[in-house]
């Protein structure tokens, strides 16, 4: 063997087939290595599962979105709804009193008079039931067939059953002054009454 030739036997010389003094190449990345992106430049979504949108949270509540409303806020509820929904919620409630008060009536005597104290307890239930269902869920018969519902005006939740039963109350302002209150909606910018500004409550379209 002669001086420069590459020793086979030497572990420290290069592989066979490979000139000497060539600097040896890296080794290419494999199906099995992810590949490394240049310094500075991102590195690409590879080939894998796609990548999932971000998740929006949604906590519920709130005024529900309309189209036509601002803020995510649906446009108030005009007085003539609010009217036709007070009509409807009244015939409800005073049809099955006035009938059972009619009938105590023609029967007379301590059977006429139980039966006009039947007329009252249903039409005191009624009420209070009405009363629950605003307070709980913003509806009762009138305001869910007009479509409109009666929410807070801080964060458009249902205001609860004891806030309903003080703005039930509060109404006896809007009787003062020959009932000015209950045609305050029809000029108001945010179609309230009296007692609704007392109680800080909204009468919305939400249908």
């Amino acid at each position: 063997m002669s001086f420069g030739e590459p020793n086979p036997n030497n572990p420290y010389g290069p592989p066979p087939g490979q000139p000497q003094g060539q600097p040896q190449q890296p080794p290419q990345p494999g199906y099995g290595y992810p590949q490394q992106a240049p310094q500075g430049v991102p590195q690409q979504p590879g080939y894998g599962y796609p990548q999932a949108p971000p998740v929006q949270q949604n906590y519920g509540g709130g005024y529900p979105q309309q189209p036509g409303g601002y803020g995510g806020q649906p446009p108030f509820a005009g007085w003539w709804r609010r009217f036709a929904a007070l009509l409807l919620d009244g015939l409800v409630i005073g049809i099955p009193y006035g009938v059972i008060i009619g009938i105590g009536s023609a029967i007379g005597g301590g059977a006429g008079s139980a039966i006009a104290v039947i007329g009252i307890l249903v039409g005191i239930g009624l009420g209070l039931f009405k009363l629950y269902k605003e307070g709980t869920t913003g509806q009762f018969i009138g305001k869910k067939a007009l479509g409109i519902s009666l929410l807070r005006e801080a964060d458009g939740r249902p205001l609860g059953f004891g806030m309903a039963f003080v703005r039930y109350l509060a109404h006896f302002v809007d009787s003062l002054a020959c009932y000015l209150g209950w045609l305050w909606p029809a000029w108001d910018s945010k179609k309230q009454t009296f007692a609704d500004k007392i109680c800080s409550t909204v009468v919305v379209k939400v249908g």
